[in-house]
């Protein structure tokens, strides 16, 4: 059955077997369908790099984006937690 929040059902489902989040995968196939593809492959590279964040700015962000389990990892497992929602 079509999923209507999903604008580009194919790109959503390449995405999820790569091994993208459902929600991150969602966020990429609709604004593929909004934007292009082209567009939104260009947005990218204006935050600065989370190596360069503390792990108190890190832990703060996971909880703006509504993780859990983030307490007790390391700075870099924390940061691909983050970069895989």
């Amino acid at each position: 059955m079509p999923n209507a929040s999903l604008k580009n059902e194919k790109m959503y489902e390449d995405l999820r077997r790569e091994g993208d989040s459902k929600q991150k995968a969602a966020r990429i196939s609709n604004a593929a369908a909004a934007r292009g593809k082209s567009a939104v492959g260009r947005k990218g590279g204006k935050s600065g790099s989370y190596d360069d964040w503390t792990v108190a700015e890190l832990k703060k962000r996971a909880k703006e984006l509504g993780l859990s389990g983030y307490s007790g990892l390391t700075k870099s497992k924390l940061i691909a937690k983050i970069r895989n929602s």
